[in-house]
């Protein structure tokens, strides 16, 4: 008996705001299988406001439930039975962030949990990364949006180490990030990787996708250390118009590449990783995962 069932989870980022709907197969004797049945993807850029001006501004109010009342129509279209929405880095450092969730969840139904930097990196980690990660390898995981940055080591085939830091592309786009932050991430990842022979990265987030993407890689193969470094040279020497006419980047990514790659390489500097897998994973993925195994909590939120 095979028995299907739609989840859908709602990622509330600092650059932009993600539908995920997942198709959820049980079977029997056999393992759970999640299929990304939809992506759809708003660039509302909340951290500009947020991170410059410490409140979201009555327009992208109005763009987030104009976005949420379409991601209400296509999980009732979808049939979805349960949907979590987790907000970031720029709705917890809102000023009216618990007032624009309450007024969401009024307008729209769809209740936001504003999670911190933690619970985020928590989730990230709970992602399905088995075919990745052997219980004989260290990995690295890096989880770059526009707020924050989370990071996680994982050995023995457990997560030993989790942090998230204030170090995001919108920020450091936004030339909000202070020397100080990037020495503090770099004691960390060197602290916490230090006693391993080898470590590999593991990159999630849309601008290393999209690296990943343009790079022609068989799917599984990892990119090099080496390779990123010709890649942020390459499109440095671009302008952001030459960066969406040239290469075809949206123009919402356009800008926040460089800052992404930066941090990329530097996390693979700082933990001597001679390459970085691109699973295609993250946050909102991480929401599904923890949907599905938290079904029968009496504390779980859910979309009707």
């Amino acid at each position: 008996m095979l028995r299907i069932e739609k989840y859908a989870a709602i990622d509330i980022g600092s650059n932009a705001i993600r539908l995920l709907i997942a198709t959820v197969l049980e079977k029997e004797g056999r393992e759970t299988q999640f299929k990304k049945t939809s992506l759809v993807r708003v660039p509302i850029r909340l951290g500009a406001d947020v991170f410059l001006k410490e409140k979201i501004s009555n327009r992208s109010y109005e763009r987030m439930v104009e976005a949420m009342t379409a991601f209400s129509l296509l999980m009732k279209n979808h049939d979805v039975v349960k949907c979590r929405a987790c907000a970031t880095s720029a709705m917890r450092e809102a000023k009216n962030g618990a007032e624009i969730a309450e007024n969401i969840r009024k307008e729209t139904g769809i209740h936001i949990n504003i999670i911190d930097g933690k619970d985020e990196a928590a989730i990230i980690a709970s992602t399905d990364l088995h075919e990745l990660i052997d219980n004989d390898k260290v990995f690295l995981y890096v989880d770059v949006g526009g707020g924050s940055t989370e990071f996680t080591v994982f050995a023995n085939g457990k997560s030993v180490a989790s942090r998230s830091f204030k170090l995001g592309t919108v920020r450091v786009l936004n030339d909000m990030v202070r020397e100080s932050i990037w020495e503090e991430v770099k004691d960390w990842i060197k602290k916490h990787t230090k006693r391993y022979d080898k470590v590999n990265c593991i990159g999630s987030g849309g601008n290393i996708n999209s690296i990943y993407k343009s790079s022609g890689k068989k799917i599984g193969k990892p990119l090099s250390y080496f390779y990123l470094v010709d890649y942020y040279e390459k499109i440095k020497n671009y302008t952001y118009h030459e960066r969406i006419f040239e290469l075809q980047m949206n123009p919402d990514r356009a800008d926040v590449i460089i800052p992404a790659t930066r941090i990329y390489l530097s996390a693979m500097k700082w933990s001597k990783s001679k390459n970085i897998y691109v699973p295609k994973i993250g946050l909102a993925d991480g929401i599904v995962k923890s949907l599905y195994n938290e079904k029968d909590a009496e504390d779980l939120e859910v979309y009707e």
